[in-house]
């Protein structure tokens, strides 16, 4: 699919408009979602009656899509299943109840919209109102595997990896007993990627099988009259050299048409305008790309942000543009830890400055906008009461606001190396510097990735509409500006001094048509 910016596209009049480039993407755990605005309102609050101004408020923040993790049906064996790590859920909700227990989110019973949720109706009218926004909405697939209950172990075991009674006796957490419709004993594969345990609550599905493969593109165009965009969990599961991998001779030979390369061209037959999204591991996102997905997980990028690797990031950033335009950045979601405690407020202002500002997509979750600290199960449907942070909800919105801009759209990407300003002063390389330019309009973005001051020149010379006038460098995460002759910046660059983790994103404004509001100029 191509990504282009605000085109028109050639589809009939229902299809979604064409994606924007370089997609904010906002993570809502639907169930704890929906659970809290009940409580809030004190009323039942479903897909189908979301009060508006929550609508209101995701419109604000300048989302481009709403994923809504976990609205398919989990079905009893998914949530008896849960039930027994009860115990395991009160570190992170202390108060917790079975009521408080749908089950995991990604133990299938069925792709239809729970009827607690609203049921297909209520998600039809939430995506109405998410269009009149101009928000688009993205669902959950599974491929791998379905909950230990799902109808088609009894309507076509074929679909499933199978093994024998031996089997189950002597590996009871790998396999599980089930009968087919027709009253036969079988043997099922519980789901599971090649290095962990198995999911005790899912069915792994035969990613090689024909008729699977035919049922899973009839069920995703029926997902994808529902969204405009697809997000694929632990895709990789699924390819021909992965699946192999894990499932060896129970696999058996594999197909002339690797998995993705005849699933995505076959809903895009009937969706085109559909966007894939690829969680992905193992070094594999190239790969999945190249099969069709717009973008993949970026968890490199993540674990070198967690860990500081600033030297292994601007070795990242140094891929080409296309691959970067295709990968989708996160310092959170709800598989890892809250980015409160991996980064803590300060860090994360300058990995979120960064990941919203590249080439690709960026990923939010739900909570780190206010700086939650607890990492919710995906089994559980509701969140305890934490602080809010609103300095940090303050930064969320001025950041958010800014990348709305159609620069980060239609623009050019350029990464600049930061200068040493004196011999011996070597904390530039703690810095990570780029430009945005498209016409008339160009964004300095600095970001400081080390617990300690970084000084550097920020050389200029490849935007010479700088010469002959005087600037306003109006910085949009901290509200301030500075002054500058163009010429100067030309000639000697910018010397900028940033604190630890500190972030500066830069709007340069001509000053005398600066549209910045003149009481703030008049203070400077």
């Amino acid at each position: 699919m191509q990504l282009l910016p605000n085109s028109a596209a050639a589809v009939d009049k229902a299809a979604p408009a064409e994606w924007h480039a370089n997609p904010i993407i906002f993570e809502i755990n639907t169930w704890v979602w929906l659970n809290q605005l009940s409580r809030d309102y004190g009323r039942a609050i479903t897909l189908a009656n979301v009060p508006p101004p929550q609508l209101e408020l995701l419109a604000a923040w300048g989302f481009d899509a709403v994923w809504l993790m976990g609205v398919w049906q989990r079905g009893a064996a998914t949530r008896k299943s849960a039930l027994n790590y009860l115990h395991e859920y009160r570190d992170a909700l202390p108060d917790i109840s079975e009521a408080d227990v749908p089950g995991s989110a990604y133990a299938i019973h069925d792709y239809q919209v729970e009827s607690q949720l609203g049921g297909r109706e209520g998600l039809a009218i939430f995506r109405e109102k998410l269009r009149e926004h101009g928000i688009k909405l993205i669902l959950d697939f599974v491929p791998n595997h379905v909950a230990s209950d799902h109808r088609w172990i009894a309507e076509h075991p074929e679909y499933f990896i199978q093994g024998r009674l031996e089997d189950h006796l002597a590996q009871p957490t790998q396999f599980f007993r089930a009968r087919s419709a027709l009253g036969e004993k079988l043997v099922i594969a519980r789901g599971r990627d090649p290095y962990f345990p198995a999911w005790i609550d899912t069915a792994q599905l035969d990613a090689f099988h024909p008729g699977l493969r035919r049922k899973l593109i009839e069920t995703l165009i029926d997902i994808g009259s529902q969204c405009d965009g697809l997000r694929c969990d632990m895709a990789m599961l699924t390819t021909n050299a992965v699946f192999s991998q894990t499932w060896g001779e129970r696999a058996g030979e594999a197909p002339a048409l690797d998995y993705w390369t005849e699933v995505i061209p076959a809903v895009r037959a009937v969706h085109p305008q559909m966007l894939f999204m690829a969680e992905v591991y193992w070094d594999l996102e190239h790969q999945l790309q190249s099969q069709g997905f717009d973008f993949t997980y970026d968890k490199r990028m993540y674990d070198r942000l967690v860990s500081g690797d600033v030297s292994g990031i601007k070795a990242h950033l140094r891929a080409e543009t296309s691959y970067l335009r295709s990968n989708i950045r996160f310092i959170e979601n709800h598989d890892e830890p809250r980015a409160m405690e991996s980064f803590g407020a300060d860090r994360q202002r300058a990995a979120a400055a960064l990941i919203c500002t590249l080439p690709g997509a960026a990923l939010l979750h739900q909570g780190q906008l206010e700086g939650r600290r607890i990492k919710l199960p995906v089994q559980v449907g509701r969140w305890a009461e934490e602080a809010a942070q609103p300095l940090l909800e303050r930064f969320y919105r001025r950041l958010l606001h800014e990348v709305t801009n159609s620069i980060y759209r239609v623009g050019l990407w350029r990464m600049l190396e930061p200068q040493a300003i004196c011999p011996g002063d070597f904390t530039h390389d703690n810095l990570i510097s780029y430009t945005w330019q498209a016409g008339d309009k160009f964004r300095l973005i600095v970001v400081n990735l080390s617990g300690e001051w970084a000084r550097a020149r920020i050389e200029l010379a490849e935007w010479l509409k700088l010469a002959g006038r005087r600037w306003l460098l109006y910085d949009a995460l901290s509200a301030s500006f500075t002054r500058h002759d163009g010429a100067g910046l030309l000639e000697r660059g910018l010397e900028l001094e940033l604190p630890p983790f500190g972030a500066c994103l830069f709007r340069f404004e001509p000053e005398a048509s600066s549209s910045i509001p003149s009481e703030k100029r008049d203070k400077q």
